[in-house]
């Protein structure tokens, strides 16, 4: 009887030391787990954000001339170590053009007076869009011409920017097809870096959360070092 009591107790002892050890081992991959996540919660949140570099590798903006709303010439060295923003668009445009720019002069608005940061909105109709037309319609935005420059120029050479420098419709196939007759309508904005290169994404100028996404990605490439 005393031998079998003996047992017992000691079967027990060893079950409930067994729960023990499970119970501990149990609280201990928890907490592990708790504090490895809060880690990493913390490392994520203290590395500054970075944005994607779009085209192929080494791919950055060619060389450019146009002339904005005053008449003024503007070429690649006026956007050298500025972060800005380009957009297509023509004067005339009576379908996604109005709501574009009204977007646009959000982005514009969060950065007024910020000589780091730029827009370049591009005329996809230079024939009717003489830099006085482009006065005209950057009036609408109360757009300081040093700031958001209104381009016109070359039709050839404002499309061939679209294209192979800005990506903007560049799976267009044009073979065959005379510039007069050429057109490009695109609704997305493209961000450029301090460098020349497309970053973060083609921002859908329609869509108020990726205008959201431009203007705080606008900062992240302000913060970024050279």
């Amino acid at each position: 009887m005393m031998a079998a009591l003996l047992f017992g107790a000691t079967t027990f002892a060893r079950v409930m030391s067994s729960r023990n050890l499970t119970i501990t081992l149990v609280t201990f991959f928890i907490l592990l787990s708790a504090g490895f996540m809060a880690y990493y919660y913390h490392v994520t949140r203290s590395m500054p954000k970075t944005l994607a570099v779009l085209g192929e590798p080494g791919h950055k903006v060619d060389t450019f001339s146009f002339y904005n709303q005053d008449g003024k010439l503007i070429t690649q060295a006026d956007t050298k170590g500025k972060v800005y923003v380009v957009e297509y668009f023509f004067s005339t445009c009576q379908g996604i053009c109005p709501k574009m720019n009204e977007n646009m002069r959000l982005v514009y608005d969060a950065y007024r007076g910020n000589p780091n940061v730029l827009i370049l909105s591009h005329t996809v109709d230079p024939k009717k869009d003489s830099s006085a037309a482009l006065k005209a319609y950057a009036e609408r935005f109360n757009a300081d011409p040093k700031q958001w420059m209104f381009l016109t120029g070359s039709k050839k050479r404002l499309y061939d920017m679209a294209r192979w420098s800005y990506l903007i419709s560049a799976d267009d196939d044009t073979a065959g097809i005379s510039i007069d007759k050429d057109f490009i309508h695109d609704n997305h904005f493209v961000l450029v870096d301090r460098n020349g290169r497309l970053r973060g994404r083609f921002y859908d100028g329609l869509d108020p959360n990726q205008i959201d996404s431009l203007i705080s990605d606008i900062h992240v490439l302000l913060d970024e070092k050279e």
